[in-house]
């Protein structure tokens, strides 16, 4: 699937470990929560000392079980089961601001161009894009285009306004 970072598609060096698979001994392996617990005696013994590790997280998994774990991940990638479903917002906003998470954050599944902007926002760096018209606008040089908000990002490009409307009280 094309893979969206900084302003355009680049190839992706993740390669989604099958849980049949041995642990390799190299690259960048993306595990399920699952497969990343199953795994955790090879992954403590330096069995894969060479492996950049990423984790694949459904919106009901648990970040807390993770965070301890979160300066030896190198990436995550949270799902969007379906466009209407934003839990994956959360997770991400919770990985950048609770536990601080500077690693990549990618969004996959059912990623849109009209979410691309609002999900930068949340903490997100790359995004993994199934839906064709989507890669269609993007390939075109189409950028989602909004430029105020009501509440500041986590963007480091964004200032926030100097007023804010809804906090006005009359005089």
């Amino acid at each position: 699937m094309p893979l969206f970072k900084d302003g355009q598609f680049v190839p992706d060096v993740w390669r989604r470990l099958d849980a049949s698979e041995e642990l390799p001994t190299n690259g960048h392996i993306l595990m399920t929560l699952e497969d990343w617990h199953v795994r955790a005696p090879q992954r403590a013994h330096g069995h894969a000392s060479n492996v950049a590790f990423g984790l694949l997280l459904d919106p009901d998994d648990s970040l807390e079980e993770i965070a301890a774990e979160l300066p030896h991940i190198d990436m995550i990638a949270l799902t969007f089961p379906k466009f209407s479903d934003g839990r994956a917002y959360s997770q991400a906003q919770l990985l950048r601001t609770r536990w601080k998470y500077k690693g990549d954050l990618r969004a996959v599944g059912d990623v849109l161009f009209d979410q691309l902007q609002l999900m930068a926002r949340s903490g997100f760096t790359t995004f993994e894009i199934q839906n064709e018209a989507t890669i269609k606008l993007l390939e075109a040089g189409r950028r989602p285009d909004v430029h105020e908000f009501y509440q500041p990002s986590l963007g480091p490009d964004e200032v926030p306004a100097g007023t804010r409307p809804w906090l006005r009280r009359p005089g």
